[in-house]
């Protein structure tokens, strides 16, 4: 489990396709401490849970060089997730796994994408960004105005909703400490809806 809020921003070291391309070893540099990774830790890559096969230090364990860890993303995560488009320098918003007693600062968050969003337009203001975005009539139902969705593994509230189409608006704290700054409009980005619409979904179907 996570929260959607960023803790660091990560990038891909070097990308290993494997299994006929319907896998690909990531290795990914950060700032956590090393000693802090465990192999089986779950971390969050742009929304994306990945388990970490293996961690180190770039120039060896004793240099003053960065934290990396490998990952493996496989075929279905590959197939619903930007992890396709991914390459060598990508950066990427990491989140470590939730722990008892940590602040539960954004929402809760499983690290289950369930689709794509496509920036439609992002508009500059003053004192944020708004985007607009346009995702599935499937996943377009799970999103609410003052509702949460989680956009790249960045916990964020719904501003509008209108039909497939929803905004949220995104301060510039946000915009500095993860990868939103880049985001523009044509850019793709991993969806998660909020655990608690698609299980009240559920319950309606059901009776």
């Amino acid at each position: 489990m996570f929260t959607g809020i960023v803790t660091d921003i990560g990038e891909i070291m070097a990308l290993t396709p494997t299994a006929q391309g319907q896998l690909h070893r990531l290795r990914i540099a950060c700032g956590y401490d090393r000693a802090t990774i465990a192999d089986g830790a779950s971390i969050a890559c742009n929304g994306v849970c990945l388990t970490v096969v293996d961690s180190g230090m770039t120039g060896g364990k004793d240099s003053a060089g960065r934290t990396w860890f490998d990952v493996d993303a496989g075929a279905e995560t590959l197939g619903m997730t930007t992890a396709k488009h991914w390459k060598v320098g990508s950066k990427l918003n990491l989140e470590r796994a939730l722990k008892i007693g940590d602040e539960l600062g954004g929402h809760i968050v499983a690290g289950h994408v369930d689709g794509i969003a496509g920036i439609v337009q992002r508009d500059d203001l003053p004192d944020m960004a708004r985007f607009e975005l346009k995702t599935t009539r499937e996943l377009a139902r799970f999103v609410a105005a003052k509702g949460s969705v989680t956009l790249d593994g960045v916990s964020l509230t719904v501003n509008t909703v209108h039909d497939v189409l929803f905004s949220v608006l995104v301060i510039p704290h946000t915009l500095n400490v993860t990868t939103l700054g880049a985001w523009c409009a044509g850019s793709e980005l991993n969806l998660e809806v909020d655990l608690m619409a698609r299980y009240a979904a559920r319950l309606s179907e059901m009776k």
